[in-house]
């Protein structure tokens, strides 16, 4: 893939916009940076769940929308909306489609070189989120209490000097592994992928970023905005890979350019701002 700052496509999941865990300002960092012809937004961009309980609206979750905006300005930038189960509010309005450059759809399937992905939020096979909703809302009131715990925990750490340990993914993940979650999720998207005629799925959901092969079908997960920092990146070529963001470091073009050090490498530790590329 050649490093520079210009994608043909760009997926990203599960911000939460309107949630205390939502890293608002660096999904908008990113954005900022990196352009691209597509942008896909897969769904849990806004939550709505959490606005309709305890959430609140910040200047920073108005800034994400605005950077989307800018990119359609500047950079003609397709803007496509897909509906997730906590921005299920969207129901009442889609398809929607506004203008040439954005729409509100449930799923779409994308073209890339000679593939096609069938691209959904992931919560179609979700059997908590469909048939037991009530089920869904109070594992959704437990995560929120997961991240607040999360970040209690890594202020203690940080006050001893200890890098930051995520308590909320580790807990997650022993969790779903036990129940083959994971696993099941992903050969059922890839499944649905088959019917639709398409080459792989490209999903979001579950909060684990991944690219991975089921004999001839591609599954990629683009991650989330609360703790893995990700996104899908499409080059011209019709390459994928998985992108990561680092607060740790300089989190701006700008900062980058001054100090002259690459926003890529090809490895998936997470070295500068925006790093770590995962090939299919």
């Amino acid at each position: 893939m050649k490093y520079g700052t210009h994608f043909r496509t760009i997926v990203i999941s599960d911000v939460h916009l309107g949630t205390e865990g939502s890293k608002a300002k660096e999904v908008t960092d990113f954005l900022k940076f990196y352009s691209c012809q597509k942008l896909i937004l897969n769904g849990d961009i806004i939550d709505g769940w959490q606005l309709r309980r305890s959430g609140k609206w910040k200047k920073k979750h108005t800034a994400f929308f605005r950077a989307v905006l800018k990119a359609m300005d500047k950079h003609d930038t397709k803007v496509i909306y897909l509906r997730g189960n906590h921005d299920d509010f969207l129901d009442n309005i889609m398809p929607l489609k506004v203008g040439k450059y954005f729409s509100v759809r449930k799923d779409y399937i994308l073209t890339s070189g000679t593939r096609r992905f069938y691209i959904t939020h992931g919560d179609v096979f979700d059997t908590v989120t469909t048939h037991m909703k009530w089920l869904a809302y109070l594992g959704d009131i437990g995560y929120t209490f997961l991240l607040w715990l999360n970040k209690v925990y890594n202020g203690y750490r940080s006050w001893r000097g200890l890098p930051y340990y995520s308590l909320s993914q580790k807990i997650k993940a022993r969790v779903k592994k036990a129940v083959s979650y994971i696993s099941d999720f992903e050969e059922k998207l890839t499944e649905l992928a088959k019917a639709r005629q398409c080459d792989g799925v490209i999903c979001g959901h579950i909060h684990q970023p991944a690219i991975r092969q089921f004999g001839n079908l591609t599954y990629m997960n683009s991650g989330d905005w609360v703790e893995s920092l990700s996104a899908l990146v499409e080059d011209h070529e019709g390459n994928w890979s998985l992108v990561y963001y680092s607060g740790e470091q300089n989190t701006s073009a700008d900062t980058a350019a001054e100090n002259e050090r690459p926003l890529y490498a090809p490895a998936p530790e997470r070295l500068v701002a925006i790093t770590g590329l995962k090939k299919p």
